[in-house]
């Protein structure tokens, strides 16, 4: 990839918006080391933090604070880059990145300074997304994959990968050179086995990469089911807090109430919504409208019962409702009143939890088979941060091996079969990525990254 060095110098406040302790301004390009001079009146030793006043054009003080200078290639960026760490005031953070635009910067656009970092070759894509990924992880598990993939953990399985791949290319297509013996170069040189251990070893890196995908996506669950049934009560206790309104009365909840949570570091975005039922009132006939397009995005439809009355046929209309491809638990609530015990029961092919919102007795039963529905397994020391197109260009990668494998017979077939595997799983860390896939990416970082 040719380096990516710009004529254009950029600068951008690098921490988050509004009052803090400590505030940074990062700035990348050739007039990084002219920017300190005009500021700091010397540019600092390379890597040397400096305790410096920074200064207005005219010389007065801006503030006073921590300057430091990396020059190209040993930087973020592989540019000159220059960092000021300043107290954290908006208005002094403000003033110190307009001192720097009127030296020659200009504002950077969201992800710019990372964009540069990928096409300087400091990091690959993999690597770029996981630096977003840190930043936004809602979760511990999320923050640890997150930052195994940014240390390069899921790109180096990724060219192991892809150079098992190419070696196996390479073979195939040397066989094209002597077609009337295609065959015997096929058999002797074990290409299905080899084939065979490349789809293997996919499989087991797709594994990992959608528990990531698991940890930064997260689920989406909705609480359905007739009024005063529990839903409130089932979202509070699994939220371990009063973040709905409780009371006898029917239709107390009005409209959706969404609350994110986390069950063994996956996050759970759950969603209570108003209870189904005939009514007149013009307000809970909007929540029961929300309630039905909230299900259209859901992953999972708790299907709440109480459970001295069981499932009667308004409960049997609503799940004839619910989409097809949503999984579907029915969740027996108010246990403690018909004085059951919890219990897991699969009858017909559906998921029947009894359990207590109240007492939280059964509660740990939903939670595991809420992990078991999300495809969860106990996350490991390999799960990288996966996003959708990495599951994607797997997937696609899976697809053309398999095609692959069908076509043993001819070698031409196999080798474009994985050529074109070859190029979706380059496309994961950046090595065959489209232009416009990289705006995409990149558009989505903070100001400053």
């Amino acid at each position: 990839m040719a380096n990516a060095n710009s004529l254009d110098t950029i600068a951008a406040i690098a921490t988050a918006s509004g009052a803090g302790g400590i505030g940074i301004v990062r700035v990348s390009g050739p007039a990084a080391g002219s920017i300190a001079t005009n500021i700091l009146g010397t540019c600092p030793a390379p890597r040397f933090a400096a305790y410096l006043p920074f200064k207005l054009e005219n010389g007065e003080p801006i503030d006073r604070g921590i300057a430091i200078f990396y020059p190209n290639p040993h930087s973020y960026t592989g540019e000159d880059v220059l960092e000021l760490q300043a107290h954290g005031g908006t208005a002094l953070m403000q003033l110190l990145l307009a001192r720097c635009i009127s030296l020659g910067a200009r504002q950077a656009e969201p992800g710019e300074f990372t964009r540069r970092a990928y096409l300087n070759e400091k990091i690959d894509l993999a690597q770029a997304e996981a630096v977003a990924d840190v930043i936004n992880a809602a979760t511990v598990e999320a923050a640890k994959s997150a930052a195994r993939s940014l240390s390069g953990e899921f790109s180096q399985t990724i060219n192991a990968l892809l150079g098992k791949l190419i070696e196996l290319r390479m073979f195939v297509e040397a066989c094209l050179d002597f077609p009337e013996e295609e065959i015997d170069f096929i058999t002797q040189g074990r290409v299905a086995e080899k084939l065979e251990a490349i789809i293997v070893a996919l499989s087991a890196v797709f594994a990992k990469a959608k528990q990531g995908s698991l940890l930064r996506e997260g689920i989406n669950v909705v609480l359905v089911g007739q009024p005063n049934v529990g839903k409130s009560s089932l979202m509070n206790a699994l939220a371990g807090e009063e973040v709905a309104i409780v009371t006898a009365i029917a239709g107390t909840t009005r409209d959706t109430i969404k609350n994110a949570i986390q069950i063994n570091g996956v996050p759970l975005h759950v969603i209570d919504t108003a209870g189904l039922r005939e009514t007149e009132d013009e307000v809970e006939k909007f929540g029961i409208a929300r309630t039905w397009a909230s299900l259209q995005t859901a992953n999972i439809a708790l299907l709440l019962v109480d459970a001295a009355h069981g499932i009667t046929e308004t409960e049997k209309s609503i799940l004839a409702r619910l989409p097809q491809e949503i999984a579907k638990i029915w969740v027996h609530n108010k246990i403690d009143v018909s004085r059951e015990t919890p219990k897991l029961e699969e009858i017909a092919h559906e998921t029947h939890i009894h359990l207590s919102a109240k007492t939280g007795d059964g509660l740990a039963l939903l939670k595991a088979q809420l992990l078991k529905l999300a495809g969860y397994q106990a996350a490991g020391e390999g799960v990288f941060m996966a996003r959708a197109r990495h599951l994607e260009a797997l997937q696609s990668v899976k697809a053309h091996l398999q095609e692959a494998r069908a076509q043993l017979s001819s070698s031409e077939l196999i080798a474009e079969e994985l050529r074109l595997a070859q190029e979706a799983l380059s496309s994961i860390t950046g090595e065959f990525t489209p232009d416009d896939l990289l705006g995409e990416i990149f558009s989505k970082f903070c100001i400053g990254k």
